[in-house]
C-alpha cells in the first residue's frame, strides 16, 4: 500500500532534508512540503471536502512551524481530521514533550537529526493507524470535517455599552437567514446571555474545560438548543468557576463550534483574560462595542492598544461598532475611526432604549419588534459582516459588502499565539491597564 505523506516544514533546509529522506522510504509518496500552519489546514480542508480518502495518511509537523505552535496545530488536525496520523519532528525527544505530543493527538515523535530507521518506523505506525481509523469512519462514525464556519467575537470597550445585546441579535439574525448558529458566552464571571433569552440550563462552558477531545456528541451535550434554533454555550452560573476555562480549552471549544456551525458568535464581555484573548485571536472578525462619549472612546483606544501589545489583534483587524449613536453627538464614527485606528462599521446602532426595555426586562430579546430601529441596525450589521445567507443577486454568504472582503480561511488560521503566560506576565509587570 502506498503511504501519502505531507511534510509541514517552515525552514527550507529542513524541508529539503526531510523530503529527501521520505523519498527513500518504501511505498512512500511524499507531497511537496507546506510552509506554515495556515497552508496545512487549508490543504487538508480542501482534500476533506472532496473525500476522506483524499487525505494523506501521514502528516509530519516540524517543531518550528508557525504561526500556530506545533502542539496546537497537531491538536487542531487531530480534532478536525481524525483520519490523519500526525508525527512530530523535534530536537527535544524528552519524555515530557513526548507526553505532551501524545496528549495533543500525535501518533509518534521523531527526533532530530533524522534517522532513516526511526522515521520509517514512525511513518509506518502512523499510516497503519490512519488506515484503521478510515475503516472505522466508513462505518458511519460521527466526526468533524471540512473548512468550518465563521467566528465573530463581540467585546465591549467598557461595561454597559451593549455587548451582550449586540451578540444575541447578531446570532438571531444569522439563524433567521437559515445559517446554523451558535452563541457562546465567554463573559465567564458575569455572562448574561441566559438572562437575555430566559434560559435555565445546568450545563455551561465549564463542562468542556477539562475534556481533551471534544467530539460532536460531547459538544451537543453541553449546548442548549434555544427555541429560535440557536445553540447556546452558556457562561457558568457561579462566576468563580470561570477560572477553570483556560486558553487551551477555549481553542478546542472554538474549533469544535466552528466545525459544527455556519456562524459562531462569541460574547467576550469587557474584561480581558487568557480565555477570551484566545477566542479573539482565532476569530475571523472581532467587534469592539463603544458608545459616542469621551469615556467610552478612551476605553476603546485603551483596549485596542492592549490587544496590540499582547499581539492578540491589530487595530486595523478590529471592527468598532458605535452603539447609541445620534446625529447630534459631537463624537461621530469618523472621529472614532481616526482616534482608534480601527475600521468603524457602517451600521451604527441608534440610541432608542425604549424599544428594548420591555423585552430586556422580560428576558425575551428574541421577541424584539421587527420594526425596531435598533434591531434593524444590528441585523444590518450582520449583513455587513457576512453573517447571513446571501439573497438571490445579493451579497456573498461569507464576506462583507461594499468592496471590503472578509478574512478568508487562510487568514482565519493565521493565529498569533502569545502563549498562556503572556497576559499573566504583562499583568504582573503592571502593563495591563485597568
Amino acid at each position: 500500500m502506498t503511504t501519502r505523506i505531507l511534510p509541514v516544514v517552515g525552514d527550507a533546509d529542513a524541508a529539503r532534508a526531510i523530503t529527501t529522506l521520505l523519498s527513500q522510504l518504501p511505498d512512500a509518496e511524499p507531497a511537496a512540503p507546506v510552509g506554515d500552519s495556515t497552508s496545512l489546514i487549508d490543504t487538508l480542508a480542501r482534500l476533506a471536502a472532496e473525500s476522506i480518502d483524499e487525505l494523506p495518511e501521514v502528516v509530519l509537523v516540524h517543531e518550528r512551524i508557525g504561526p500556530v505552535p506545533a502542539l496546537e496545530l497537531i491538536r487542531e488536525v487531530a480534532l478536525r481530521f481524525p483520519a490523519v496520523g500526525v508525527v512530530l519532528v523535534t530536537s527535544d525527544a524528552s519524555p515530557m514533550l513526548f507526553s505532551a505530543a501524545m496528549d495533543s493527538g500525535a501518533r509518534g515523535l521523531v527526533g532530530l537529526p533524522l534517522s532513516y530507521e526511526e522515521l520509517a518506523q514512525r511513518v509506518q505506525a502512523a499510516a497503519g493507524w490512519s488506515v484503521g481509523v478510515r475503516r472505522h469512519l466508513g462505518q458511519g462514525a460521527e466526526v468533524f470535517s471540512g473548512p468550518g464556519g465563521i467566528v465573530v467575537t463581540v467585546s465591549g470597550a467598557k461595561g454597559g455599552v451593549g455587548t451582550t445585546l449586540t451578540a444575541v441579535q447578531l446570532a438571531l439574525a444569522a439563524r433567521a437567514s437559515g445559517m446554523t448558529t451558535a452563541l457562546a458566552d465567554l463573559d465567564l464571571q458575569a455572562g448574561d446571555v441566559a438572562s437575555y433569552l430566559d434560559v435555565q440550563f445546568r450545563r455551561s462552558i465549564v463542562d468542556l474545560a477539562t475534556i481533551q477531545d471534544i467530539s460532536p456528541r460531547v459538544l451537543q451535550d453541553a449546548v442548549f438548543i434555544h427555541h429560535t434554533g440557536i445553540g447556546l454555550l452558556l457562561a457558568p452560573g457561579e462566576g468563580e468557576r470561570g477560572e477553570e476555562v483556560s486558553e487551551r480549552s477555549v481553542r478546542q471549544i472554538v474549533s469544535a463550534l466552528r466545525n459544527r456551525y455556519d456562524v459562531v458568535v462569541i460574547d467576550c464581555g469587557t474584561q480581558m483574560n487568557a480565555a477570551n484573548a484566545a477566542a479573539i485571536e482565532m476569530a475571523d472578525t472581532t467587534l469592539l462595542l463603544t458608545t459616542p462619549d469621551v469615556v467610552a472612546v478612551r476605553a476603546t483606544k485603551r483596549m485596542v492598544r492592549l490587544w496590540d501589545r499582547l499581539q492578540i489583534r491589530k487595530a486595523e483587524e478590529t471592527v468598532t461598532v458605535v452603539n447609541r449613536h445620534t446625529k447630534n453627538t459631537e463624537i461621530q464614527p469618523q472621529l472614532i475611526e481616526r482616534i482608534t485606528g480601527t475600521r468603524v462599521a457602517r451600521s451604527a446602532i441608534p440610541a432608542h432604549f425604549k424599544e428594548l426595555q420591555a423585552v430586556v426586562d422580560a428576558g425575551r430579546l428574541q421577541d424584539l419588534d421587527p420594526k425596531s430601529t435598533v434591531k434593524q441596525a444590528i441585523w444590518g450589521l450582520a449583513g455587513e459582516l457576512g453573517l447571513v445567507k446571501a439573497q438571490e443577486g445579493g451579497e456573498r454568504k461569507h464576506g462583507r459588502p461594499g468592496g471590503r472582503p472578509g478574512r478568508n480561511r487562510a487568514d482565519r488560521d493565521r493565529v498569533r499565539n502569545p502563549g498562556p503566560s503572556a497576559i499573566g506576565a504583562r499583568r504582573a509587570r503592571g502593563q495591563i491597564e485597568p
